[in-house]
């Protein structure tokens, strides 16, 4: 349960290692420039970014995320670049926990917004991101980080909290499993999205059709 772990921010260089060690351990990094260096990390939380964890009971770190502000033309808003949880403890509920962490942060430096990117095919993060949290798809990034990293930037409003949307006006489908996704889908999918963002949509939940596919929900931005 939620209620055998806390939310904290991290404060020192042992729980920064700590971090570090976690992130790579969860992501499968071998390689130096996959880390994550715990002395960015101190720097970050001293000079007004996140970097906030989660312990269990008997104080061992568990999860972990940080983010930075960030800018994009009149826009200021929390930048969220990494949120990890323990293998073992996945779909236990401290994903929320980290992301209201951040919340915590961002309001208390003025910020109103949050946003990150993630893999449009995981559909598991995307029914957290769009469903739980309430958050926005709002800008479609082909390979971001490389061939193969297309991304969907989501923007949360961290003074609302998620509401009911109406019925949406258009639908893009996404298989349900990682593998299936082809070249070809990734090229169909990064099309439709990039049409409706254009038009003014933004992507606002995704829900199962059957056991092959899921459907990303796009609606008015308002």
């Amino acid at each position: 349960m939620a209620d055998d772990f806390r939310a904290v921010s991290l404060q020192t260089p042992a729980q920064y290692a700590e971090a570090a060690a976690l992130y790579r351990a969860v992501f499968g990094y071998q390689e130096p420039d996959h880390g994550l260096n715990p002395r960015l990390l101190a720097a970050l939380a001293h000079n007004g970014g996140s970097v906030v964890g989660v312990l269990d009971t008997s104080d061992r770190l568990v999860a972990f995320a940080y983010g930075f502000p960030g800018t994009s033309q009149s826009a200021l808003y929390h930048y969220s670049q990494s949120a990890v949880v323990a293998a073992d403890l996945q779909g236990r509920g401290l994903g929320r926990l980290l992301k209201y962490a951040q919340r915590d942060v961002a309001l208390a430096a003025g910020m109103k917004h949050m946003r990150w990117t993630y893999d449009p095919f995981q559909v598991r993060n995307a029914h957290f991101n769009l469903n739980v949290l309430g958050a926005r798809g709002r800008w479609y990034t082909p390979e971001l980080y490389g061939p193969g990293t297309d991304r969907l930037v989501v923007e949360w409003n961290l003074t609302q909290e998620p509401s009911v949307d109406r019925a949406p006006v258009a639908e893009v489908p996404v298989p349900s499993d990682r593998a299936a996704v082809t070249n070809r889908v990734v090229g169909r999918v990064r099309e439709e999205f990039t049409e409706l963002l254009a038009m003014g949509l933004v992507a606002t939940g995704i829900h199962r059709d059957d056991d092959k596919t899921w459907s990303y929900l796009f609606g008015s931005s308002a």
